[in-house]
C-alpha cells in the first residue's frame, strides 16, 4: 500500500482543506511517518464471543472488557489458556468500552451516557462511578493522568483524584487531525491507539499530539480469519514488567505477543 492511500484510510473523511495561495518559494512536504509490521513473538487463545473494547496488564494479570449492551463484563482472564478467572457484569443497556488500571482499581468507561465505574482488583466489585461528558472509547495512564479517547481527534487527559479534565492533545498525521482513535496503551514514552475500522495502530507522541510512527496489523487480521467487519483490530496491552505488547481484536480467536524492529520495544 502506498503512503498516499495509507495517509487516506488513516484521516478517514477529513473534511477538505480551504484553497490557499501557494507560496513563492516551494515548501518540502513533511516526511511521513515509518509504517512497520511487527513480528509474531507467540500467540495465546483468546474468546472469540469476546467483543474486545478494552485490553491490559496490571500486576501481571491481564484484564479485558468487553462491548455491546447486554453483554458488556471487565474480567481478569488467563493469558495461557484464554479461560475467565473471574467477571463482572457492567449494568444492563450499557455499552461497556475501555478499561485502565490505577492504584487498586480498575476504571471503566461505557460508549454512551457518561456513565464511567470503579473496580476493586482483582476482586471486580462494583466501587462506585463517575461522571465524563461525550463518549467513551478508550483509556490508559501515563503514570501521571489517565489518558481518555472518545472516537474524536482529541484525547483527554483526566486528573486521576477527581477525573476532571486536566488537558486535551489533538492528534496529527501530516498536520492533519486523525480520528476515530480507539483502544489505548501507553508504552516506553508513547500513546498507541487503534484506528478504527483500520488495522493501524498508531503511535502518538504525548506532548505534541503527532504521530510518530503506524504499525500495521494487517497480517495479523489475516490470520485472525474474521468476516464480520466489525470484528475490527482492537486491544492493546503492555506488560510493562516483561516489556511484553499484546494485540487482539473484537471476536478474535488469538491474541498476539509482537515486537516491533525498531527501538520501541
Amino acid at each position: 500500500m502506498t503512503w498516499r492511500r495509507l495517509l487516506l484510510a488513516l484521516a478517514l473523511a477529513l473534511p477538505a482543506a480551504a484553497p490557499q495561495t501557494p507560496p513563492a518559494t516551494p515548501v518540502a512536504a513533511p516526511a511521513p511517518p515509518p509504517v512497520e509490521k511487527p513480528i509474531l513473538v507467540h500467540s495465546y487463545p483468546h474468546d472469540s464471543t469476546a467483543f474486545t473494547e478494552g485490553l491490559l496488564i496490571a500486576d501481571g494479570a491481564l484484564y479485558e472488557s468487553t462491548g455491546r449492551e447486554g453483554q458488556s463484563v471487565i474480567r481478569q482472564v488467563d493469558l495461557t489458556s484464554g479461560k475467565t478467572l473471574r467477571q463482572a457484569t457492567v449494568p444492563d443497556g450499557l455499552f461497556g468500552e475501555g478499561i485502565v488500571a490505577w492504584g487498586p482499581e480498575l476504571r471503566s468507561v461505557t460508549w454512551h451516557g457518561g456513565r464511567g465505574f470503579r473496580w476493586s482488583r482483582p476482586g471486580l466489585k462494583k466501587l462506585g462511578e463517575w461522571k465524563y461528558a461525550g463518549e467513551g472509547w478508550a483509556m490508559t495512564d501515563d503514570g501521571h493522568q489517565i489518558i481518555l479517547s472518545d472516537g474524536t481527534s482529541r484525547l483527554r487527559f483526566l486528573n486521576p483524584a477527581t477525573m476532571a479534565v486536566a488537558r486535551t492533545l489533538d492528534v496529527t498525521v501530516n498536520g492533519r487531525p486523525l480520528k476515530y482513535l480507539n483502544e489505548l496503551e501507553y508504552i516506553d514514552g508513547q500513546i498507541w491507539a487503534n484506528v478504527w475500522m483500520t488495522p493501524y495502530i498508531v503511535r502518538i507522541d504525548p506532548g505534541s499530539g503527532e504521530v510518530k510512527g503506524v504499525v500495521d496489523l494487517s497480517e495479523l487480521v489475516a490470520r485472525a480469519g474474521v468476516t464480520d467487519r466489525d470484528s475490527v483490530a482492537n486491544g492493546i496491552a503492555y506488560d510493562r514488567a516483561k516489556h511484553r505488547i499484546f494485540v487482539t481484536g473484537k471476536n478474535w480467536p488469538e491474541l498476539y505477543e509482537i515486537r516491533l524492529n525498531s527501538s520501541v520495544r
